[in-house]
């Protein structure tokens, strides 16, 4: 039933580019902690450094919105808060699903931003009998036996998959035939999903790979920056030192 399609086109309905879409959220969760503060407004220089993006990108962005601030004022807090969450559908509730009840499930069952960012966490499921009835963050953990009935009972079009990895790809099909349009998936693994099914994959794993490979480089570039500083005399002593090769012993006499 899969067609391996796992992406959405470049482009949205309303001619809002994915990568602005991307941005959104960023730009929200630094309008709510302004907001919060009670602060009226704010200048693009000002929420592009808490959102940690380019000013000029974030006009570009909000223009996007049909928002462009006033000259020597800045942009209304409370309305872009409200103008965002329209656009990400957050002015309405989302019944959410979470399959895989194990250590990460748990967490994400216990993390209280959903309910505050317009997502309701309808059900936990699991295809462990013992977990069946066992209460996670206040909620009766149900069995994937009823997964189809739960998902039609409250209305649910956004799953996320916690499973171990070679459970994620089935869950995802039964999802998906039981209506589910989008999914969170923290499993380790690629899912092939059918045309009109977007995925997001949080896969924590590459995110470290990828910081590693940056302090890798760091590293690097330290060790270079040392070895720029020593005096010509010791770096021509380093030369001296050196093998027919080229290269400098192991261990170098004293």
């Amino acid at each position: 039933m899969a067609t391996g399609r796992t992406h959405r086109p470049a482009t949205r309905s309303r001619g809002i580019p994915e990568a602005t879409v991307a941005r959104l959220p960023l730009y929200l969760r630094a309008l709510t902690a302004l907001s919060e503060r009670s602060v009226p407004t704010v200048s693009s220089e000002e929420l592009a450094a808490a959102a940690g993006v380019n000013s000029a990108k974030l006009r570009k962005d909000f223009s996007y919105l049909g928002s462009y601030g006033t000259r020597g004022v800045g942009y209304d807090v409370e309305y872009l808060v409200y103008q965002i969450s329209r656009e990400l559908g957050l002015t309405q509730d989302w019944p959410v699903v979470i399959v895989g009840i194990g250590n990460l499930g748990a967490a994400l069952a216990n993390y209280g931003g959903f309910a505050s960012r317009g997502f309701r966490v309808a059900a936990l499921i699991d295809a462990d009998p013992a977990m069946a009835g066992k209460p996670v963050a206040g909620m009766p953990v149900q069995h994937t036996d009823d997964l189809e009935k739960i998902i039609d009972d409250n209305g649910v079009s956004i799953g996320v998959i916690a499973t171990p990895a070679g459970a994620a790809q089935q869950v995802c099909d039964r999802l998906v035939a039981a209506g589910v349009t989008s999914i969170l998936n923290f499993a380790p693994t690629v899912l092939s999903v059918p045309d009109g099914v977007d995925v997001r994959k949080v896969d924590l794993s590459i995110e470290l790979q990828i910081l590693a490979f940056h302090e890798q480089r760091k590293a690097g570039e330290e060790s270079a920056e040392a070895a720029a500083v020593l005096p010509p005399a010791a770096r021509a002593a380093g030369e001296d030192r050196k093998g027919p090769d080229g290269d400098v012993p192991a261990v170098m006499p004293a």
